[in-house]
């Protein structure tokens, strides 16, 4: 009996630890960071602008009077990720079945209709996963950043700062602190 109640406490766990991982593949990543471009303002913003409008970003409008522009993208889930989540939520729920098979006979084998639930960790995924993302890029002026050229602070989700920092970094002159690229999370 103790071996099964430790099995179930070690599903249980399991169950805990999908909860999370969903939690966190759909958590939000807005970062703020600060990159700097000896090169005119004009020109980062064009080659800035004609990226994003690449990779999917539509121009949404802006604030000409904080000099702030703002662009809209929608972010896709994972189908990849969906199905791998649909399959350890169903293995899941069937260890968690069979676990309760043993533990209460009684119930016959009706705890293993808990393998239907499995699908419902990838559909929550997809649905949490799948949502619209601003960027915004705010032109700072000379006497805000105290250095001539150009300094943006852009706010977006933290995978386009560092897709933006290591693909225009070295043709715009962007440089920021670094950070983005050093931390782990």
């Amino acid at each position: 009996m103790s071996t099964l109640a430790s099995t179930l406490l070690l599903t249980l766990l399991l169950a805990i630890g999908l909860v999370f991982f969903l939690r966190a593949a759909s958590k939000d990543r807005t970062t703020v960071v600060e990159v700097h471009s000896p090169r005119p303002p004009l020109e980062v913003l064009e080659g800035l602008s004609s990226w994003l409008s690449q990779r999917g970003w539509a121009a949404e409008g802006g604030d000409a009077q904080r000099q702030l522009l703002r662009y809209r993208g929608q972010v896709r889930s994972s189908l990849a990720l969906a199905v791998l989540l649909s399959l350890l939520g169903a293995v899941g729920a069937a260890c968690l079945g069979l676990v309760l098979c043993q533990l209460l006979p009684q119930l016959g084998w009706w705890p293993l209709l808990l393998t239907l639930l499995g699908p419902g960790a990838g559909l929550i995924y997809r649905r949490r996963a799948a949502r619209a993302e601003i960027l915004e890029l705010r032109l700072l002026t000379e006497t805000d950043s105290g250095a001539s050229g150009s300094t943006l602070r852009l706010r977006a989700h933290r995978d386009e700062l560092i897709a933006m920092e290591l693909e225009l970094g070295p043709g715009l002159q962007l440089a920021s602190d670094g950070a983005l690229l050093t931390s782990p999370i």
